[in-house]
């Protein structure tokens, strides 16, 4: 297997394992592998499966590093909802999604691509579901900005969140529909051959762009503390990253020995969080911060929602429905559509760099085709329990199987089980609704400022010496800007004489990430340019495979429990673009010879076919 490209920094391992390699060079070669090319090299492959300590310990720290994300989600949403002084709905909103994405963790690892690929909360949803909360009609009422007003308990406030957290609902759960459709049909692949640099740079930057609000109001409850949380987090996963520090480790010789672990590049969000949350604490029990809601700083103190832990239950079951009977627009499900495209795009890259680094063949077109669908059955299970959002493939945890060198599904597993076990206890949750509002600002800071350079980053593969490709990002990136901000500021501006379509013209001008995509979609697909001006061709060839095959296709991406072997013996199953292609075994049992590994680029070659009886299905 190639090493990853060094810009991931991804390198070093973050565990001195002991265990077997995977075979990373071709069948029948000579291995004479180089000293400097031991570190590409894995502890456990995709198939393999670790000691049960070493899966729940990885397992948890895959939770970990996906912790930042996951809780971001519903703290952020919590300001469109009206829930911003309710903590203990807060903390319930953090357990059902902690419980959901434990849940479609589990449901891709095992029946959607079948990569060791963590599932959890999106940004991409986030920004339509705040665009269509924004719109005037599901603006906040003034009382509920004021925490002495606010009655948690009362009716008529249950009422305001629940209404608006239905319809956020009903609109992920429709708008996952198309992610389902393009999955399981196979369109995936004839969608993503219109798709290139210039439209998704824009598209992906504009999501952490267009919440540059939200971070700042959330730091600006005292800029000293927010300030703190950024210099941690930037000072430990840049500046420390490569410094392992010693922990204490209980070996086979039932000895208690020293293990280097590189804490500061796996858990940087973490620990941040944690020593700014501490200071907060200290200061809040010397009486150093105000204790007056109308003087600043008094956002920071850590009794704000001291009865929330009291208050939550031990143990919660989130169930789908649990808010209400979900309500649908057409606005939303619009909006929600802009979000699920992006979220495929990323998806799909995702799955080639997990195939790298966990050992495993380039995955083919049918467990691609599953993934997204999966994905998309994902965000329909998000909106049917009500998290307010989707799932999506985590890409820092696709980093962290770099960092470990352990690329086993079974450690996916138990992060997935582990996250579910979260989510049921309801006190965890409510310990993270309380952390301060301006140790959440100095989070956002950072991950924000990392999406938006993320979305930049997929430039590399186009001409930037063209001037073309120079005003398609630009105008792209500007309009994002531009046209939203008006459209927000100028609420009742839209008005055709149809109601409907003026919602849904608010809601989708008013969302950056699909204002700047269209434009970029729309210009890069239209102006002139050779494909390799274009980086269609380069973007192709980085998702094509750059590693040597490790295990058969289809031991790695067959569905489990036989159930591939089964529906080949029909001979309606070829037409299924999801199903995987059957290899008839020779006597001794070995395959016919021929590789199940499709095409590199077996998107780009779907059967038409397929493809039509995957629509019609």
């Amino acid at each position: 297997m190639a090493p990853e490209k060094e810009s991931n920094g991804l390198d070093n391992y973050a565990f001195a394992l002991k265990g077997r390699f995977c075979d990373l060079t071709k069948h029948g070669e000579d291995v004479d592998t180089p000293i400097e090319e031991e570190g590409s090299k894995l502890a456990y492959c995709v198939t393999d499966v670790p000691p049960w300590y070493l899966c729940i310990l990885l397992g948890i720290q895959h939770c970990l590093t996906a912790f930042g994300g996951i809780i971001a989600i519903p703290l952020i949403l919590s300001q469109g909802l009206c829930l911003q002084h309710d903590g203990v709905t807060q903390s319930h909103l953090i357990s059902t999604i902690f419980f959901v994405s434990g849940i479609c963790t589990l449901l891709q690892v095992t029946f959607g691509i079948r990569l060791p690929i963590l599932q959890g909360g999106t940004f991409t949803l986030l920004a339509p579901s705040m665009a269509m909360l924004s719109m005037p009609e599901w603006t906040c009422p003034a009382w509920t900005q004021n925490a002495s007003l606010v009655n948690t308990s009362s009716s008529e406030f249950i009422e305001v969140w629940q209404t608006r957290m239905r319809a956020v609902q009903g609109s992920i759960m429709v708008g996952s529909l198309l992610q389902v459709l393009i999955g399981f049909s196979g369109l995936i692949g004839i969608f993503m051959r219109f798709i290139g640099p210039l439209t998704i740079a824009p598209t992906i930057s504009l999501i952490g762009l267009s919440l540059f609000d939200s971070a700042g109001v959330s730091a600006g409850n005292h800029w000293g503390i927010s300030t703190l949380t950024t210099v941690l987090i930037i000072i430990f996963s840049q500046y420390l990253r490569h410094i392992p520090m010693p922990l204490p480790a209980y070996g086979k010789d039932k000895k208690i020995n020293s293990r280097r672990v590189y804490i500061f590049q796996i858990l940087p969000v973490l620990l941040g969080i944690s020593l700014s949350w501490l200071l907060c604490y200290i200061l809040t029990t010397w009486s150093l911060l105000p204790s007056d809601p109308s003087q600043y700083g008094y956002l920071a103190r850590t009794d704000l929602k001291g009865d929330v832990v009291s208050k939550a239950p031990w143990l919660t079951f989130p169930y789908p429905g649990q808010w209400g009977q979900p309500t649908v627009s057409v606005a939303g499900v619009l909006g929600i559509f802009a979000g699920v495209i992006s979220s495929m795009i990323e998806s799909v890259g995702d799955y080639h760099a997990c195939a790298r680094l966990s050992g495993a063949p380039p995955p083919p077109k049918h467990a691609i085709n599953r993934g997204i669908g999966i994905e998309g059955l994902g965000c329909l299970l998000a909106g049917a329990w009500g998290t307010g959002n989707g799932t999506t493939s985590y890409s820092e945890n696709v980093g962290a199987l770099g960092i470990t060198k352990v690329g086993s599904r079974m450690v996916i597993v138990a992060g997935g089980v582990f996250m579910i076990v979260m989510g049921v206890f309801g006190k965890v949750g409510a310990i993270f609704a309380t952390i301060p509002s301006p140790v959440v600002g100095g989070m956002f800071m950072v991950m924000f400022g990392v999406i938006s350079a993320a979305g930049i980053s997929n430039l590399q593969y186009s001409d930037l010496n063209s001037s073309r490709n120079i005003f398609v990002f630009g105008f792209s990136m500007f309009s994002g800007l531009a046209i939203p901000n008006w459209i927000i500021k100028n609420p009742t501006a839209i008005s055709t004489g149809v109601a409907a379509l003026d919602q849904v013209l608010q809601v989708l001008l008013s969302t950056s990430m699909f204002v700047g995509g269209f434009f970029g979609f729309l210009l890069d697909n239209t102006i002139p340019g050779t494909k390799e001006e274009r980086g269609i061709l380069a973007w192709n060839k980085a998702h094509e495979d750059s590693s040597i095959n490790t295990l058969e296709s289809g031991e790695v991406y067959d569905l489990p429990f036989g159930m591939s072997a089964y529906l080949s013996s029909f001979p309606w199953s070829r037409y299924l673009p999801f199903c995987p292609p059957f290899v008839p075994k020779r006597p001794d049992g070995c395959g016919d010879g021929k590789s199940t590994q499709e095409p590199n680029n077996a998107l780009e070659h779907s059967e038409p076919s397929q493809i039509i009886v995957g629509v019609t299905l």
